[in-house]
């Protein structure tokens, strides 16, 4: 009897063990799956916040640009004669905040008074046109065709690239005083102080559709600050 008791044993074991190890092998792979997303999405979001800083740096170059004079594209020289200081357009402007636009939106201290206006207002704008370069043949050294041979891979590439874009606003603050170079009577002092203009910029970038979809996009990534030009 105990013979036949034990002949079966074997068998219960292996399907036991087996089993075992299938379920172990199943939550491995939702693990590996788990953390796969995990690193596309964090990924996706570190992107977004390149692309929100890209919006802040091309919201002060605008800014300089109205200070300076705008830059004749052509020639490559600055029309110094229509230069000036950026001010909030008045009440009777026709460019004013878009304050349904998901990036101001997403700007919770803001003010959402009609009377509220700003210097600019850019949306849409595609992060892939600028930095389209890096694509063309011949880019300064730059071309991503030339380190990349698989063209499948190339068009992934600008294809993902093409779902991030920016948006930016900026607010005139008003005066400010700021730390400027120079020499004082005092043999302490090197810096003096000189009154400028503040600006308030805000930037978002984001991801989505900006085709089809852009007031919806999946991530935004707001952010802001604060500089001054010197009058």
């Amino acid at each position: 009897m105990t013979k036949y008791n034990q002949k079966g044993f074997a068998l219960v074991l292996s399907l036991v063990l087996l089993l075992a190890m299938s379920l172990m092998g199943g939550a491995l792979i939702v693990i590996a799956s788990s953390d796969h997303q995990s690193n596309n999405s964090s990924d996706e979001y570190q992107q977004t916040f390149y692309v929100a800083e890209t919006a802040l740096m091309q919201a002060q170059k605008s800014l300089i640009n109205k200070m300076l004079g705008p830059i004749n594209v052509g020639t490559g020289n600055r029309n110094y004669d229509a230069r000036t200081p950026p001010r909030n357009q008045s009440a009777s402007g026709n460019n004013l905040l878009d304050q349904n636009s998901p990036c101001y939106r997403s700007f919770r201290n803001l003010s959402r008074e009609d009377t509220f206006r700003g210097v600019e207002h850019v949306k849409e704008q595609s992060f892939f046109e600028l930095i389209a370069p890096v694509f063309l043949d011949g880019a300064a050294g730059l071309a991503l065709d030339a380190t990349i041979d698989d063209p499948d891979a190339l068009q992934a590439e600008e294809e993902s690239i093409r779902r991030f874009y920016y948006e930016f606003f900026s607010v005139n603050s008003g005066t400010s005083s700021f730390k400027g170079s120079g020499v004082s009577l005092k043999k302490t002092s090197a810096t003096s102080q000189k009154m400028g203009t503040a600006y308030k910029i805000y930037g978002c970038g984001m991801m989505g559709d900006p085709e089809n979809d852009p007031d919806n996009p999946e991530i935004i990534v707001p952010l802001e600050t604060l500089i001054v030009l010197s009058n």
